[in-house]
């Protein structure tokens, strides 16, 4: 489905987010896929892990951002673009913001756990030092799409 308001490069990287989350289900994961980007290079990439690490932290944003600061030897990633399959949880929204990320992006909204926007809204607390620019809804029906099948085929 596509969203006029989505760019070439926005929609292909979240085209790999989504093919990461599809590498998740396939593992057993929730499916959620995260691309960390800056000037066209990818910095890190992950689905989601917790189940397979046995580490609730493993968030496919979280192995992400570590990748990311393994293959840059820093923190810090400023000038960089996380693109994520689901909106991140208070977790990862918040080690976005540590990590200086510029902007995120992502597919589908969490109306459990989202804290960019639907239950919370952590990039928009004037409390915190930094700003982390937010757009939603990039290729968000194939993200929800791609959850309610795995979901569907949990229960089923």
């Amino acid at each position: 489905m596509r969203n006029p308001g989505d760019s070439e490069q926005d929609r292909h990287w979240m085209f790999q987010a989504l093919a990461l989350a599809q590498r998740g289900a396939e593992a057993g994961e929730v499916p959620v896929g995260a691309v960390l980007v800056r000037d066209g290079e990818c910095l890190g990439a992950a689905y989601n892990r917790p189940i397979s690490e046995q580490d609730p932290s493993a968030h496919a944003e979280m192995l992400a951002l570590r990748e990311a600061c393994r293959t840059l030897g820093n923190y810090r990633l400023p000038g960089t673009r996380l693109y994520s399959t689901l909106e991140p949880c208070p977790m990862c929204a918040g080690a976005l913001i540590h990590a200086r990320v510029e902007c995120l992006v992502y597919g589908a909204r969490d109306e459990k756990w989202g804290a960019c926007g639907s239950i919370l809204d952590i990039p928009a607390c004037e409390a915190l030092n930094h700003r982390l620019q937010v757009r939603g809804g990039v290729l968000a029906g194939e993200a929800a799409q791609l959850l309610q099948e795995f979901f569907k085929a949990r229960r089923g």
